[in-house]
C-alpha cells in the first residue's frame, strides 16, 4: 500500500516537471515551415544540378542564398504568427528572447561565408554553413524538444565531413540539399511533435499536415 502511494506521488512530481518543462518551452518555431524548407533546399539541389543552370561559383551561392533568403522568410513569418496570434503569448516581446540563443552562430555564417567568398575558398562553405547551423539548433536545446540536440549534432558530423573532404564541393549541390532535406524534416517532426515518445505514419500525417492546417484556418 505504501509502495503504491509513493509510486503515484513520484509519477505526480513526473508529470509536475513534465508540464513545468513544456510551460518554458519555445513554441515560436514552426515545424512545418522548416519541413517545408528542407524540401526547398532538395528542390533547389535539383534545379542547379540540371544542364539549364549556369555552372559557376556565382550563380550557385545566388541560388542557396535565395534558398536561405526564403527560409528566413518562411520561418520569420510564423514566428510573427504566432508572437501575434497565439493566445498564450499576450505579445509580450521578452517570449520572443530565446531567439537569441542562434543568432550568434548566424552571424559568424555570414562572416565566414563573405570572407570564403573573396577568397575564393567556396569550397568550404558546405561545410561552414551545415556546422554552424548544428551549433544553432544545441545552441538552442535548452528552449526546444530535448531531442532537436540530434539535429544539431547531424549537422555538425554531416558539416565536419564536407570539410574535410571539399574538393570542388560547391558546385555540386546534393549534399547540400539532402543534408538539409533530412535534417529539416527530421528538426519540422521534432518542434512539431515536441516529446512524444512514440510518432507513428498516421500520427505524422494527421497531426503535422492536417492539424496545422486546422491551427492556422483558427487563426
Amino acid at each position: 500500500m505504501i509502495a503504491n502511494h509513493i509510486y503515484h506521488a513520484l509519477e505526480q512530481v513526473r508529470d509536475l516537471q513534465q508540464k513545468i518543462l513544456e510551460g518554458q518551452r519555445f513554441k515560436g518555431y514552426s515545424g512545418r515551415a522548416r519541413a517545408v524548407c528542407g524540401t526547398l533546399a532538395l528542390l533547389a539541389a535539383f534545379v542547379m544540378s540540371s544542364s539549364y543552370f549556369p555552372q559557376t561559383t556565382r550563380a550557385h551561392a545566388l541560388g542557396w542564398g535565395m534558398v536561405a533568403l526564403i527560409g528566413v522568410l518562411l520561418n520569420f513569418g510564423a514566428l510573427i504568427q504566432w508572437f501575434l496570434f497565439d493566445p498564450g503569448v499576450k505579445r509580450d516581446i521578452r517570449r520572443l528572447k530565446p531567439t537569441l540563443d542562434a543568432l550568434p552562430a548566424i552571424v559568424v555564417g555570414g562572416v565566414l561565408t563573405t570572407l570564403m567568398l573573396m577568397h575564393g575558398h567556396h569550397e568550404y562553405l558546405f561545410g561552414i554553413w551545415m556546422s554552424l547551423f548544428g551549433l544553432a539548433n544545441l545552441a538552442s536545446r535548452h528552449v526546444l524538444p530535448k531531442r532537436i540536440w540530434m539535429v544539431g549534432t547531424y549537422y555538425i558530423f554531416c558539416g565536419t565531413a564536407c570539410l574535410l573532404a571539399p574538393m570542388n564541393l560547391f558546385q555540386n549541390p546534393w549534399p547540400m540539399g539532402i543534408v538539409f532535406f533530412v535534417g529539416e524534416w527530421v528538426g519540422g517532426v521534432i518542434l512539431h511533435f515536441g516529446d512524444t515518445q512514440n510518432i507513428s505514419l498516421s500520427d505524422l500525417i494527421h497531426d503535422f499536415i492536417i492539424k496545422e492546417d486546422k491551427h492556422v484556418q483558427q487563426i
